[in-house]
């Protein structure tokens, strides 16, 4: 990143921008996520120095265990997959994305997860432009 944003100016980017972010260490413990009050994935605050495996349901660790062992081998550095979920607000397709994080040499220093849902991008049509 270009410039250096003050904690307060990055804690309201965090919170502002439309995903739901979660961070891990190189150890693949839970580090910290943001929109706490808002998420689709809700979890205790209590998650936070736990190993993410703890974190999931039994049928899908392995999925993310094979995406972490890949980020740490130099793999890949991005994992890409949607679901449909349902809620009281109808049907959602969330889209969850899984990002390598590396320092400036390269080396793996944990992960990041993105989710968002994507059900009203799906459904946009034409264009609208600014301001209109």
């Amino acid at each position: 990143m270009i410039g250096k944003l003050p904690e307060n100016v990055l804690e309201a980017v965090l919170e502002t921008i439309p995903l739901e972010i979660s961070v891990l260490d190189e150890n693949d413990k839970v580090l910290g996520w943001n929109k706490h009050d808002t998420r689709t994935f809700k979890r205790p605050e209590a998650v936070i120095g736990r190993n993410v495996r703890d974190c999931h349901p039994k049928k899908s660790v392995h999925k993310v265990e094979q995406i972490l062992e890949d980020f740490k081998q130099g793999n890949k550095d991005k994992a890409r997959f949607w679901i449909e979920m349902h809620s009281d607000d109808g049907k959602q397709r969330v889209l969850i994305e899984y990002y390598a994080l590396r320092d400036s040499d390269g080396n793996y220093v944990g992960c990041l997860e993105a989710s968002q849902n994507i059900t009203e991008i799906q459904a946009l049509e034409e264009e609208k432009r600014l301001l209109d």
